[in-house]
């Protein structure tokens, strides 16, 4: 559940926004989709290279379902908001939260999952609640940019924690890991992920939901592209209907997370 830091478009960011659309407008049939991949178990890359996870298979999915030839761009999550306006890529599929700040800057399809935020910690922690008045005198990580690192900031960091943003969910957790931190907040379902499949995750243990966090996870195009918002919007409702996203849900999570 991520909000990236909005960067104002200049003038040539918004001549190559204009031909990107009118680009997409010539060739339907082609779209290019960005997407972080350092995110799992949404996005990440393998040790060959290759892009998985949740949101490059709803992608493919919604691709196919559209009949549209798709070619996956990554970008680091900071600049991806500004790479979608300057024309780098067409859409946003990277577990992208839905906010009302953010719909200033894109157009965002309807949702494809929702998630709350949690709190893991290490296994021998004392803590036991997610709500600030707990974190005065903690340490708390969050990934950089993020709903998680701004509810850290506006309600830990009040309550008297020490905040400490990363780049990356990976260097967050791994400081939490080697005891630099004393929890990270997250998006749930990737911290579940975590404490589940990966051999340092064995360390930690989920301490909880965070409360009135829950948002709904969407697919961004730039603010002009309507008729690809609506394209995306029918597809999400085709595959949810004839059973692929459960099928690829399951491949993920033993839950329902739409």
């Amino acid at each position: 559940m991520r909000v990236s830091k909005w960067i104002a478009g200049t003038a040539t960011a918004a001549l190559l926004a204009m031909a990107a659309s009118s680009a997409w407008a010539e060739d339907a049939a082609k779209i290019k989709i960005g997407t972080e991949g350092a995110y799992p178990p949404f996005n990440s890359i393998t040790a060959d290279g290759k892009l998985v996870g949740f949101d490059i298979d709803i992608a493919n999915a919604l691709c196919a379902q559209m009949k549209a030839e798709c070619e996956f761009v990554t970008q680091d999550w900071d600049g991806i908001i500004p790479a979608l306006q300057a024309g780098k890529f067409d859409a946003i599929v990277a577990s992208m939260s839905i906010t009302e700040e953010r719909k200033k800057q894109v157009a965002f399809t309807n949702k494809y999952y929702t998630t709350p935020l949690a709190l893991a910690a290490l296994k021998d922690s004392e803590l036991t609640q997610t709500d600030p008045a707990t974190m005065a005198g903690k340490t708390v990580g969050a990934q950089a940019s993020t709903t998680q690192a701004i509810y850290a900031e506006d309600f830990y960091a009040k309550a008297g924690a020490d905040v400490k943003l990363y780049p990356t969910q990976e260097e967050a957790v791994q400081d939490l890991v080697n005891g630099r931190l004393d929890a990270v907040i997250s998006d749930k379902f990737v911290l579940a992920d975590w404490l589940k499949n990966a051999a340092d995750g064995a360390c930690c243990k989920m301490i909880g939901d965070v409360s009135g966090t829950e948002t709904e996870t969407g697919i961004a195009v730039r603010l002009d592209d309507n008729a690809l918002r609506e394209k995306l919007n029918a597809a999400i409702d085709a595959i949810v209907a004839n059973g692929t996203y459960k099928t690829i849900q399951a491949k993920y999570f033993d839950f329902d997370i739409y």
